[in-house]
């Protein structure tokens, strides 16, 4: 028997064959799981170009919520401004929460509020309309259409 092991050819060549295939980077025997090593640039690349992505998105959101919020404190700017110019007007009425008035200029600078809007007085007027408004509960104007 020993005899027979030394006279013993083996068909597959030497280096194809290994004494611990456990060490080889591939699956060494029929319905082994296939392994690949991992492709460490493209893995990173990958995780890189998600981040950049997810990042790009979120930022994008931060903007659209800071115009939002810039729209919002310019339209509280505008309406204290035409609650200031409303309050040093003339105004020979008392206005009520909810009714729509109307700014008008005089000729001499001076502004003036109304409930009579612009397509009703006429084309004698010499007021120069300025703008509708609304009066709010907090006893700001509202702006509704402006000049």
């Amino acid at each position: 028997m020993n005899k027979e092991k030394e006279n013993f050819i083996n068909p597959i060549d030497k280096d194809s064959i290994t004494e611990t295939p456990s060490t080889l980077p591939y699956a060494h025997e029929r319905g082994g799981q296939l392994i690949k090593p991992i492709d460490k640039g493209r893995l990173k690349g990958n995780a890189l170009a998600a981040m950049y992505e997810q990042s790009d998105m979120q930022l994008g959101q931060i903007r659209e919520q800071i115009e939002l919020l810039a729209k919002q404190a310019q339209a509280i700017h505008d309406r204290v401004n035409i609650s200031e110019r409303i309050y040093q007007a003339d105004m020979s009425i008392k206005p009520l929460v909810g009714r729509t008035y109307y700014l008008y200029k005089r000729q001499k600078g001076q502004e003036m509020l109304s409930l009579v809007a612009p397509q009703e007085w006429g084309k004698s007027s010499t007021l120069e309309y300025v703008a509708s408004v609304k009066l709010l509960a907090d006893h700001t104007w509202e702006i509704l259409n402006d000049e």
